[in-house]
């Protein structure tokens, strides 16, 4: 099945595809001396300084060196990223396990630890001492497509982006790719640089974490992890990608025929190789743009569209591009059901009601999924399980197309959850 309705200004302009619903609803000038632009790791001689997160200081040229988020609207725009995080993790190149060693070269422990390094581009932005915002990207954007977000968020929030492993500028590894991977990274990202596991003074850390589309549906599985969940305080979905439970579905065989799944895998890399080189270009990604900005496609501009088109000319995007689309054809292996379930935390849904991909539908469901699990408990008044709903004049990214209500939505609901004046 091809999946239909994640961000994917590739995927979807190729193929109109994924992570979407299947069911019949288918569908921030006080303190700035504690300001930020990017966390800096000291190079001192210490492991525990160098283990603490594997993050590297931005070059001297860095864009982000003079930006100022309080009299800014619009981040400014790296050809080259902003900055990176070493994430080492089990999910590796060809999913062989790797084993990690100690400073003398033998193994760290009794059992083997199989860990590979993948960098992750991302940026922090505000003030440190603010409770965190966790921004994730759709399927075929990056952390920029926040760019309207991030600095009017940044003025009262510690905000980070990051751009998830196959997309923007962090790498792209030639491995298996579902929704456990984005999952395992955002978790960890959340643990090592946001919370920072050497720094005790961070470990109560407020966080919330919100995701547009596919990174919606990252957002909401990282916030339910028993790993992190303690911290989340809130989840944010925009226009978020998932399939729903059918209860009417006929299972089909877990083992197709080996001659017809053959076949099928050479047509579907051909057909999506082709698709590839063409959704890439420029004129295509706009074209693909303006359709999913219904409303007010003023914001789809040469940067914007750089900002897709060039991460898409690395040298193993088209591989990850076919491996991210084969393997979550069907949909993510976890529903959206089974994760609302063991979601413990307030919900916003900012949804942009008129999105072409994932219809209103959806948020329809995930509100009514939500009170058959929690109960209907309005702004929290028997606890923590709450969701709400801010309907956005928008489509599919109503993030970057309607940013000022978008931002509103946002800075009113976690103020109410995070209780800041």
């Amino acid at each position: 099945m091809i999946f239909r309705g994640t961000i994917c200004i590739l995927a979807l302009a190729a193929s109109s595809s994924a992570f979407a619903p299947t069911t019949s609803t288918s569908t921030v000038a006080a303190g700035r001396s504690n300001d930020v632009i990017i966390m800096k790791i000291a190079t001192d001689s210490t492991s525990n300084a160098a283990d603490a997160a594997a993050v590297s200081s931005p070059p001297s040229s860095y864009v982000l060196h003079d930006f100022d988020h309080h009299t800014s609207t619009r981040l400014p725009y790296s050809p080259t990223g902003y900055s990176t995080w070493e994430w080492k993790t089990h999910h590796n190149q060809q999913n062989q396990p790797i084993e990690e060693s100690n400073d003398n070269g033998s193994n760290s422990g009794d059992s083997p630890t199989h860990l590979t390094s993948h960098s992750i581009n991302y940026l922090e932005v505000g003030d440190s001492s603010k409770p965190a915002l966790l921004l994730v990207h759709g399927f075929g954007a990056s952390s920029y497509h926040f760019r309207h977000n991030i600095p009017v968020l940044a003025r009262k929030y510690h905000v980070y982006a990051i751009d998830m492993l196959g997309f923007g500028w962090s790498d792209k590894p030639i491995m298996d790719y579902d929704a456990t991977v984005w999952k395992d990274q955002v978790v960890d990202f959340v643990q090592e640089v946001i919370l920072n596991r050497n720094d005790d003074s961070k470990a109560k850390r407020s966080i919330a974490i919100a995701g547009n589309s596919l990174g919606g549906y990252t957002a909401m599985y990282a916030s339910s992890d028993e790993r992190i969940k303690e911290n989340v305080k809130a989840c944010i979905l925009l226009n978020a990608a998932g399939r729903f439970r059918d209860p009417e579905a006929i299972k089909e065989p877990s083992e197709p025929n080996p001659i017809i799944k053959a076949i099928s895998s050479a047509i579907q890399r051909f057909v999506i190789a082709c698709s590839f080189v063409y959704t890439k270009q420029p004129l295509r990604i706009e074209q693909v743009l303006r359709q999913v900005y219904p409303i007010d496609d003023s914001n789809v501009d040469s940067e914007l569209v750089e900002s897709i088109q060039t991460p898409a000319q690395d040298d193993t995007a088209a591989e990850v591009f076919y491996r991210v689309i084969t393997k979550n054809g069907a949909g993510p292996q976890s529903y959206v059901d089974d994760i609302l379930k063991e979601l413990d935390c307030p919900v916003l849904l900012a949804w942009g009601e008129s999105d072409p991909w994932i219809r209103s539908a959806a948020a329809d469901k995930i509100q009514s999924l939500h009170a058959e699990f929690h109960g209907e408990n309005v702004a929290g008044e028997n606890g923590p399980k709450w969701i709400k709903r801010a309907s956005i004049d928008a489509g599919h990214c109503p993030h970057d197309e309607a940013p000022d209500a978008v931002n509103g939505a946002i800075l009113s609901f976690l103020d109410e959850v995070l209780s800041i004046a």
